[in-house]
């Protein structure tokens, strides 16, 4: 049986269909559309579904793209958040991913995955980082970041505690451990070579 060909590439106003599928019409991914960090609890708790997708189709249609998209022999499956820090303001209120002084003042972030059902465990999550860090780079960036959970400490973590991704996944694509804030999570740092 051949293997899975995996494609990530930034996605696009004409993706939206596409993206629409990945995130689907019910459970955890079609309630937030990648909101959680871009809003207030407040204004997270007051806005719709449909509001919240709007917001993010709205990101969809500027420039730079706000994450990218996977597709497992042509059909989409993934979606992977990335942009500068600066972009998701819920990141510099919790106490996981706070700034602190010696940190980088604006890294890009790779903050939420979605794997549709039906296609986990195939390697779409690896290819998603790998294509939001490879976009990331390719948009100047110097230093991208990732705020994992550690299923090692905590092992009956639920499919979608495990959004910010996992410790082995950053890992694997070269990130490392530069704090860890709680016991099940790590703030992880890839720094481009210079």
């Amino acid at each position: 049986m051949p293997a899975d060909t995996i494609t990530v590439e930034p996605v696009r106003d004409e993706l939206w269909p596409e993206l629409q599928a990945v995130f689907g019409y019910k459970g955890d991914p079609s309630g937030c559309w990648c909101q959680w960090f871009k809003l207030t609890g407040t204004q997270y708790r007051e806005l719709s579904r449909e509001q919240k997708a709007v917001r993010l189709h709205d990101s969809v249609a500027a420039e730079p793209a706000p994450g990218v998209i996977a597709w497992l022999d042509g059909e989409p499956v993934g979606w992977a958040a990335v942009e500068p820090f600066s972009s998701y303001p819920g990141l510099a209120r919790s106490p996981i991913t706070k700034r602190l002084a010696d940190d980088p003042a604006d890294p890009w972030a790779v903050t939420c995955f979605v794997v549709r059902e039906g296609y986990r465990k195939r390697g779409v999550a690896h290819a998603l980082l790998e294509g939001a860090l490879a976009y990331a780079l390719g948009r100047g960036a110097d230093i991208v970041e990732g705020y994992p959970v550690d299923p090692e400490v905590r092992p009956a973590l639920t499919s979608a505690e495990r959004f910010h991704g996992t410790v082995s996944l950053f890992g694997s694509a070269g990130f490392q451990v530069v704090r860890r804030p709680s016991a099940t999570r790590a703030i992880m740092r890839f720094e481009a070579p210079r």
